[in-house]
């Protein structure tokens, strides 16, 4: 636990140095939020309520959803890529600790860091340009602190598995951008699924992806009752020890493999 600690205490002040990055990542999710805000706005101008949510709780999510966005960067498909294409996976795998703790302690420590590069700008920013994001109902912070959590960890595992890919096909940095892109407009960080026609809203309903950001933010904004909430972190739950066994399942067969044949 100590090496592993020691990772993630190296990478938060490894991430503090990177000031160009920080800044950059700012301002592109400030130009989004504010982009999504007047979207909204235009969309609300002549109606009070759509879906059960008016203007006022829309921008609160876009805010939060933003911030969100900053908790959920990963960047274990970079390492595991980086790995396989320099071909020292099967080395990397023989040192005292698992290779993927590794990579778990690095995100670890580059979330931590974000909060206070990047989080906290982008709260005060959207606090001063669209409104201060307040939540519905401070009785259910526990529920969303621990959802938010529980999507960190589905995000961060689906991150993983996909980065298996490159044990495959060694290269695949076009495949992230578009992971990246879809798990954003599939879990209702963009566009709120309720907003989709109801067949879609149904589908996606039953993925995974609609817990890392829209039940978390649902929870924020108080869009359904309580028992809706829990309900929907019972499934979220679910999906995550689903996707730890298949996770655990998969880094046990990429590592036979690995040893056997070789980085």
């Amino acid at each position: 636990m100590k090496k592993y600690l020691y990772i993630l205490k190296t990478q938060i002040i490894n991430s503090m140095t990177y000031e160009f990055n920080v800044y950059g990542n700012i301002i592109m999710q400030t130009i989004i939020m504010i982009t999504s805000a007047y979207f909204w706005k235009a969309l609300y101008k002549d109606q009070g309520s759509v879906g059960g949510v008016d203007a006022e709780s829309m921008l609160t999510y876009i805010i939060i959803s933003s911030m969100l966005s900053v908790l959920l960067i990963t960047n274990v498909e970079k390492r595991i890529e980086m790995s396989v294409g320099k071909g020292t996976v099967a080395t990397d795998m023989m040192k005292p600790v698992n290779l993927f703790g590794v990579y778990f302690s690095e995100d670890i420590g580059s979330v931590l860091a974000l909060i206070f590069q990047n989080m906290l700008p982008i709260f005060i920013i959207g606090s001063l340009l669209i409104k201060v994001p307040v939540m519905a109902d401070v009785h259910d912070l526990p529920l969303f602190v621990i959802s938010v959590l529980e999507s960190f960890l589905i995000n961060w595992l689906i991150a993983a598995l996909f980065g298996m890919i490159a044990f495959k096909t060694v290269s695949i940095d076009a495949l992230i951008q578009v992971k990246k892109h879809l798990i954003r407009l599939l879990s209702g960080s963009i566009i709120p699924i309720w907003f989709f026609p109801a067949g879609v809203a149904k589908v996606l309903s039953s993925l995974p992806f609609v817990y890392i950001y829209q039940l978390p933010l649902s929870i924020y904004i108080g869009k359904g009752e309580r028992a809706e909430h829990i309900a929907g972190m019972q499934i979220q739950f679910l999906w995550l020890v689903a996707l730890t066994v298949f996770f655990f399942f998969a880094q046990k067969k990429v590592t036979q493999k690995v040893m056997v044949q070789g980085g």
